[in-house]
């Protein structure tokens, strides 16, 4: 089971709100990541800022596995951070309209006119995913030909060969075409690369040496790989970066994100009318950023996956914190690891988790293997085993472990999936996302 690309928006608790420390608990910081670290639950950087002053930066794992070679993953270890990207695309758009290049209502068939609705699609359309133009990460083939390289005008094919969701403005539905059509309009007025305004536009006017358009990943530039656990670490396949360009195409660091999004609300990238209107909420999107609740508190920011990385971006305007975390490698899912993380923060309440796992033999495994059908969804789970894990692989899916927690009850994390035996009745119960289903081994 793999990540999509691109990931939308980041959820996170809602509570009572409570000060903010002025000095992070960086005993439980550490506390927290040497537990992700040593349960192998996680791989990845944090970094945390406060007035652009680091007040805390760690990072656990490998930026490269491969047999027993292994390479350490440090604070200057870069990952590709997915659709934080849109927010650098958001930020390059409203310069360009700063400068009387470009209007919110400038329709897209003054770039390209071939594209669906192309004269009814506006600037502002796109940044807020009101085009309806259609995501064409969820389509059916897409893994077939994400590693391939593709031109302008292939993507531009791929993004119009599919019917609009819905008319301009209708409503809001998340989608990393609009942000790629953006980025190809970024380059049409400057008559540059996307990678070249974002060097001239953002990355030098505030000195952020580890962001730059991604490319094939090198080791020799501390890049990091990205991967999946299955009974060890597996290596994920790599997107080609020319085709989610202005969607999801930026490598950085943790350290980079959090000077980055520090500068942009300090209107060091553009004006204070442009900060407002992309801070604008509509439908649950604003222009390039996302509202992220965490108790009584609010902040700005994003959040990206693409192949296994994940991150996430979050800026808390009343209290000046930033927090920025990038993984290449995730069990425990990254959004409760930023729940933990802000509440060290906020001085919440929050217990370290445990991670308790039972032992098996191999031979204690053998009664759970068979494969299972329901009534309820018409799909298989084959369970199998690999000496000591045990393996579950929904049908069309990829294989994924299950760790036992108790008695004939096992778990994959990463998913948030649950699984309990009855080997009496040869069944087993499946919960996932608020749903229970019962699946019965054939014979």
């Amino acid at each position: 089971m793999r990540i999509k690309i691109f990931a939308s928006i980041l959820l996170m608790g809602l509570a009572i709100g409570s000060a903010y420390a002025q000095n992070v608990n960086k005993p439980k910081l550490d506390s927290l990541l040497d537990r992700l670290d040593q349960k192998n639950k996680a791989m990845g950087s944090l970094s945390i800022s406060k007035n652009g002053t680091t007040l805390y930066r760690r990072a656990i794992g490998y930026s490269f596995i491969s047999g027993k070679d292994k390479i350490t993953a440090t604070e200057e270890t870069k990952y590709r951070i997915g659709s934080i990207s849109k927010m650098f695309t958001a930020t390059m758009i409203f310069q360009l309209i700063e400068e009387g290049k470009l209007n919110l209502t400038t329709t897209v068939d003054k770039f390209f006119s071939k594209l669906p609705n192309a004269n009814k699609i506006t600037i502002s359309n796109l940044l807020n995913h009101r085009s309806g133009l259609h995501n064409f990460t969820d389509d059916p083939d897409y893994m077939t030909w994400m590693t391939q390289a593709k031109t302008q005008d292939e993507m531009l094919t791929i993004i119009s060969k599919n019917k609009v969701d819905f008319l301009p403005n209708e409503k809001a539905s998340y989608s990393n075409s609009n942000y790629v059509v953006l980025g190809y309009i970024i380059e049409k007025i400057s008559k540059q690369p996307y990678s070249k305004n974002l060097h001239e536009r953002i990355t030098s006017k505030i000195e952020l040496s580890d962001t730059y358009f991604g490319g094939k990943t090198n080791t020799d530039n501390k890049e990091s790989f990205s991967y999946r656990l299955e009974t060890d670490w597996q290596q994920e396949p790599e997107t080609d970066m020319s085709i989610p360009g202005g969607a999801g195409s930026i490598v950085s660091t943790p350290n980079d994100l959090t000077k980055f999004i520090e500068a942009l609300f300090a209107l060091k990238l553009v004006s204070k009318n442009s900060l407002t209107q992309m801070k604008t909420i509509t439908d649950g999107y604003g222009m390039g950023m996302f509202q992220i609740p965490f108790y009584t508190k609010k902040a700005y920011g994003h959040n990206g996956g693409i192949d296994g990385f994940a991150s996430n971006l979050c800026y808390f305007p009343e209290d000046s914190l930033t927090v920025a975390y990038c993984t290449n490698g995730q069990v425990y899912p990254s959004n409760d690891i930023l729940i933990g993380v802000l509440s060290i923060c906020f001085n919440k309440e929050y217990l370290i988790p445990i991670f308790n796992t039972i032992s098996l033999k191999t031979e204690d495994l053998d009664k759970y293997c068979g494969i299972y059908s329901s009534k309820q969804i018409p799909l298989k789970i084959t369970i199998t085993k690999d000496n000591v894990t045990l393996l579950a692989q929904a049908t069309g899916q990829s294989s994924f472990p299950l760790e036992s927690t108790e008695k004939d009850k096992f778990k994959f994390e990463q998913a948030g999936v649950e699984i309990e035996f009855n080997t009496d009745k040869n069944e087993l119960t499946l919960k996932q996302g608020g749903g229970i289903f019962l699946f019965t081994k054939d014979k």
